[in-house]
């Protein structure tokens, strides 16, 4: 579906080791290839034991994963909203992805230098928070100023609405706080989807610890959750210094038996690809026979119409009724369709039919 998470931090956080390990096949829980568009670009397989599940029923003659795109964004320093260092590509970068991965420095090592002199997670998140803030509120004004005359003195309802809710993201981001909290109905949303808000994005956070801490966190973890609460974000503590190591690693037993000694049960980038994966509101659907099986990507809510189109658009157009095997039915029955049909585990839908995820799914259509 070509949708972007965009890593973003300070420099020195921890931001292009993880994307180096991200970047690396060997990192993953099977060995599907990564690619790479541009230099800072990566096309990253989305760990799914379901895929492997149904591999192991169906002995298919290939296999097909999900993928998302992840983008390695150049550094930032205080000043970026008006283009200082690398600022406006910076910025730019950031508007072209659909959600932000944001790496804090929580770990202490000397010989690791910070930016600004001292290890201080709050501070960081601080500074990119302003200088997105700071272009978000720039791109509002500008609207506010295009707008303000027809609101106030020519009656133009829309322009009044229009007016009203960017008073209302100008009033929020001047306090200090990110666009994606602002106090705004879900369909005002509309009257700044063409500004591309880079605070209206969503976010994952990523506490980058060091390695006794990657289990339960530490006290700079603990104050970024404090931080970020209002949020509705997810916090995800991960140690770039370890998920080096296992990138490293040949196989994968190799990569298992060292996370067994550290009382984990799965890497740190597994993880984040996983909670990207759910930053984006994607779903996975799969398609299974003895020629191909393959997770298809979707967004969460598609109906089953839509999801053939993802496949192609002429099944969309076409799309007579989808036959649709849950997952869990699916292995249960050693994905055998007769034994399905004959326990009435295979369901017949039509166009109102809203695809969850993990369905396993047959489309009939006629163009």
């Amino acid at each position: 579906m070509g949708l972007q998470c965009g890593i973003v931090g300070l420099p020195n956080v921890g931001k292009s080791t993880l994307f180096n390990c991200l970047s690396n096949a060997k990192a993953q829980a099977a060995n599907f290839p990564f690619c790479t568009i541009e230099p800072n670009v990566g096309v990253i397989t989305v760990p799914d034991e379901r895929l492997t599940k149904l591999t192991e029923i169906v002995q298919p003659k290939s296999i097909v994963p999900n993928t998302i795109e992840i983008v390695d964004i150049a550094g930032l320093v205080k000043g970026a909203s008006k283009g200082e260092g690398l600022g406006n590509q910076f910025l730019g970068n950031i508007r072209a992805t659909n959600a932000i991965i944001h790496v804090l420095r929580c770990f202490d090592n000397d010989n690791v230098i910070h930016v600004d002199g001292s290890v201080d997670p709050i501070r960081d998140k601080e500074i990119i928070d302003t200088e997105l803030q700071l272009k978000d509120l720039e791109s509002i004004e500008k609207k506010i100023q295009k707008v303000e005359k027809m609101a106030k003195t020519g009656g133009d309802k829309e322009a009044k609405k229009t007016f009203d809710v960017l008073t209302v993201y100008r009033e929020h981001i001047l306090s200090g706080k990110s666009a994606r909290t602002a106090p705004v109905a879900e369909e005002d949303k509309e009257y700044v989807a063409d500004l591309w808000l880079l605070t209206a994005k969503p976010v994952l956070y990523v506490c980058n610890v060091d390695e006794g801490s990657v289990s339960n966190g530490n006290a700079y973890v603990e104050k970024v959750r404090a931080a970020v609460k209002e949020e509705n974000a997810e916090v995800l503590v991960i140690s770039a210094q370890i998920e080096s190591e296992i990138a490293q690693m040949d196989t994968y037993e190799e990569r298992q038996m060292f996370l067994e000694d550290l009382g984990l049960t799965e890497s740190g980038v597994n993880k984040l690809i996983k909670a990207a994966y759910r930053l984006l509101n994607l779903a996975t659907y799969f398609t299974a026979g003895v020629q191909e099986v393959r997770a298809w990507t979707i967004t969460q809510g598609f109906s089953a119409p839509q999801a053939a189109g993802v496949i192609h658009t002429d099944f969309e157009k076409g799309f007579i009724r989808a036959e649709v095997i849950k997952y869990d039915d699916f292995v249960k029955f050693n994905g055998s369709e007769a034994v399905i049909k004959e326990n009435g585990k295979l369901a017949i839908e039509g166009k109102t039919y809203i695809v969850q995820d993990g369905d396993i799914m047959h489309f009939r259509f006629n163009v």
